[in-house]
């Protein structure tokens, strides 16, 4: 695999998204443009990553932490200017470059790595250039090639004769090239344009005015290099990641009722014969395992499911909720860092926050762990086959044992043991009469209040 860096442009201030927000590290499918782009370049494990900053810069400091190198383009000159500031961080590396930007966060592992093949091929190119074909050529730059994907020419759209604008071949921006050539090149880009800017694309007529071969490799998918500058531009970006991702799904094995109304994250697994109902949404960090049904208007993040196991309509799994094999959580039911063990069952209304539930324990209507108070959170164990009535509140730190039950409309504050029924109600009084004479005496107050 050839020895490359990857440098990532993202030192724009990202005006049109209006946004407090680095316009890089807008979500989608729960992740980070940047980090899309960062994953698909880390599968060709890049011997350096630098990523040029400027607006913004602390933030994607802190998204990055160690995970690339950073360097500073203050103030922005243009895309040419922008590469130059990684030559310090690249300093001794000879090997391929490969220049990216990261509001274009689709590229794939395979596109990247033909740009960099071509380099390496025979004729030696000077520059490696990704080249696109919309349905609507529109306003862009053009890449005129031979047969062989050599470049004869690049021009700007306002710069093209009517010929040149019949080429469909268009500029993406991204490109290759050896660190030497880059860096040599850049030196000679100038700014004598409208913006006074320095443009990566002039390295290409740089070089071929001195007699080298540049090319260009095209992708087939031009979604891939489509960027992001604006919120309806990312809404439809998430709408092309998540139409992908529900066919995919389908695919493998995953039955979707209404596949527009389900909604993944970047990481989202689903097992085979798998089930989900409409209006679903799964945040980051869910692992669904084997014959799974999630019902309609369910949210998941952070949730392993295992074989088998049903939940919803209307129930959310937050982060460290667990279901083992044929578990099951019904509609209204809040789970967090809570483990339901196999076959058990909490049917409805209820919520389990840092609790462990035993296999086969049935955990009833509006029950609630009273985990939190106020200060710190503690856990609630309930052991197998235990039976927890309706409406029960049970006030960590608590146990319940195995065989146990708890009857309805109890707080529980104190461990329970092994087949223990533990009954915590108020005494029930009865007072024959007394609501009808109240109905009578409330009626005839608001009798009189009316005439008055």
């Amino acid at each position: 695999m050839t020895d490359f860096a990857a440098v990532i442009l993202a030192a724009g201030k990202g005006t049109r998204m209006k946004s407090d927000l680095h316009k890089v590290l807008h979500p989608i499918a729960g992740r980070s443009m940047l980090h899309h782009l960062m994953a698909s370049v880390d599968t060709l494990s890049p011997a350096r990553k630098v990523v040029v900053v400027g607006a913004g810069r602390e933030q994607l400091e802190a998204a990055l932490g160690d995970d690339a190198q950073t360097c500073l383009q203050e103030p922005q000159h243009g895309t040419g200017h922008a590469v130059q500031q990684a030559r310090e961080a690249l300093s001794g590396f000879t090997g391929a470059v490969l220049v990216m930007y990261g509001d274009v966060p689709f590229v794939r592992p395979e596109t990247m790595q033909a740009m960099l093949d071509r380099l390496e091929e025979g004729d030696a190119p000077a520059a490696v250039v990704l080249g696109f074909e919309p349905e609507d050529a529109g306003a862009y730059g053009r890449v005129l090639t031979d047969d062989e994907g050599r470049i004869a020419k690049m021009v700007e759209y306002k710069d093209a004769s009517e010929e040149e604008r019949g080429c469909t071949l268009c500029n993406s921006g991204l490109m290759a090239a050896r660190a030497d050539d880059l860096f040599a090149l850049l030196d000679r880009v100038g700014n004598d344009n409208a913006q006074g800017e320095y443009y990566l694309p002039d390295i290409v007529n740089i070089a071929l005015a001195d007699g080298r071969t540049c090319a260009a490799v095209t992708t087939d998918s031009p979604d891939e290099v489509q960027g992001i500058n604006s919120r309806a531009e990312l809404a439809r970006a998430e709408a092309q990641w998540q139409d992908v991702r529900r066919e995919d799904a389908m695919a493998d094995g995953v039955t979707l009722k209404a596949p527009e109304t389900v909604f993944f994250s970047y990481d989202t697994q689903l097992g085979r014969d798998v089930v989900v109902e409409p209006n679903v949404v799964f945040g980051p960090g869910v692992k669904i395992a084997d014959k799974c049904t999630v019902r309609a208007f369910s949210h998941l993040e952070g949730a392993t499911l295992g074989e088998g196991c049903e939940v919803g309509p209307y129930a959310r799994l937050r982060p460290g909720a667990v279901l083992e094999k044929g578990a099951k959580v019904g509609n209204f039911v809040e789970m967090k860092k809570a483990v339901l063990g196999e076959g058990a069952k909490v049917n409805h209304l209820t919520y389990l926050g840092d609790a462990t539930v035993g296999a086969g324990a049935n955990i009833g209507a509006g029950t609630i762990t009273c985990n939190y108070d106020g200060y710190f959170k503690y856990q609630t164990k309930i052991g197998e086959r235990a039976f927890i009535g309706s409406n029960s509140a049970l006030v960590a730190p608590v146990s319940i044992g195995a065989d146990a039950i708890v009857a309805a409309g109890s707080t529980v504050t104190r461990d329970v043991d092994d087949g223990e029924l533990r009954m915590e109600r108020a005494e029930q009084a009865v007072k024959p009469g007394w609501a009808d004479r109240f109905h009578d005496a409330m009626k005839k107050k608001k009798a009189a209040a009316a005439k008055s």
